[in-house]
């Protein structure tokens, strides 16, 4: 989570996010409250299980009432660097070790409200293994062609931000149109 910041009043601890009312000072010089969702961060994978597929998971999202197709991802625990919290979550929602796991980019989720920073990692040279998903995690993990993974950015199939953009990323990695970080 973000350092404490002036102004900033938690309101509510929780196990993966925190509330808090931030004063902000406005352009008429008077101040104002905004809600805050404080977040430790996250980790996205993309893990290529060759050089034409993609390992995806379909996850139930309590929030949403749904079930959607995602790439795997985790929130980075305290004291966890996002390199160490890659390599754990694509153990856990898929199985996979990899050989290689490369930082391709971070960003902010969602600065208007909250102050969470995802980082996308690309992971090759994968080894199957078995699962260790949380209690209360329903995946399902998917293998599909990187085709087809795109086509289902495009055609609206891949609902999630974060899918989107993972993929979106990585395509351009591999047509060596970036070479990231």
């Amino acid at each position: 989570m973000s350092e404490p910041q002036p102004g900033r009043r938690i309101i509510f601890r929780g196990r993966k996010i925190d509330l808090a009312l931030q004063e902000v000072a406005l352009r008429d010089g008077t101040t104002a409250e905004r809600e805050v969702v404080l977040h430790r961060g996250a980790v996205a994978l993309v893990p290529m299980v060759d050089a034409d597929h993609v390992c995806l998971v379909r996850n139930r999202r309590y929030a949403i009432g749904r079930t959607l197709l995602e790439v795997p991802a985790g929130t980075i625990d305290p004291g966890e660097a996002p390199e160490q919290t890659a390599e754990r979550e694509l153990i856990e929602e898929t199985g996979y070790r990899a050989g290689s796991i490369r930082r391709v980019r971070d960003w902010f989720v969602s600065p208007g409200v909250m102050d969470e920073r995802m980082f996308l990692f690309l992971c090759e040279d994968l080894q199957p293994g078995d699962t260790r998903p949380e209690l209360d995690e329903e995946l399902e993990t998917v293998v599909v062609p990187w085709t087809d993974a795109l086509a289902m950015v495009h055609d609206g199939r891949i609902e999630d931000a974060k899918t989107i953009l993972a993929i979106l990323l990585c395509d351009r990695i591999r047509r060596g149109l970036t070479a990231g970080p």
